[in-house]
């Protein structure tokens, strides 16, 4: 139920109460695992800043779409059935990131999360990066 009048700060709390936020290192070993690490930052940041190692990048704009187990444009990976994926949702400094989580939550993809913190969070912890172009 929406509520008029919520400021975002409010909003991004309630999407964060149902997730189940990981760190760098439990994201690290989630993707080691099989979750799927998807980073919906923008072209310009990922060139800025690297991307983390094996993450698929899917603009924000189309996340629910291409991830959704029922949509006719959802990702090869993704099939008819795949309710149960492991996504972690990345985003610079995880305030989007738990938004679209909380997204993908909302259509069925209960185990979606996202790296509390971002990919800042990602690169203080030293974990690897790759460099784009």
């Amino acid at each position: 139920m929406v509520r008029v009048n919520q400021s975002i700060s409010e909003i991004l709390d309630v999407a964060r109460a149902q997730l189940h936020r990981l760190g760098p290192h439990e994201t690290l070993a989630a993707q080691a695992a099989g979750a799927i690490v998807v980073d919906i930052r923008p072209s310009e940041q990922r060139q800025q800043h690297g991307e983390i190692p094996g993450a698929i990048v899917i603009d924000r704009n189309v996340l629910e779409w291409r991830l959704d187990p029922q949509s006719p444009t959802r990702l090869p990976f993704v099939r008819e059935d795949g309710y149960g994926l492991h996504i972690i949702v990345v985003c610079q400094q995880g305030y989007a990131s738990s938004l679209a989580a909380a997204s993908l939550q909302e259509i069925g993809l209960h185990r979606a999360t996202d790296l509390a913190g971002g990919f800042e969070a990602w690169q203080v912890a030293g974990l690897p990066i790759v460099k784009i172009n």
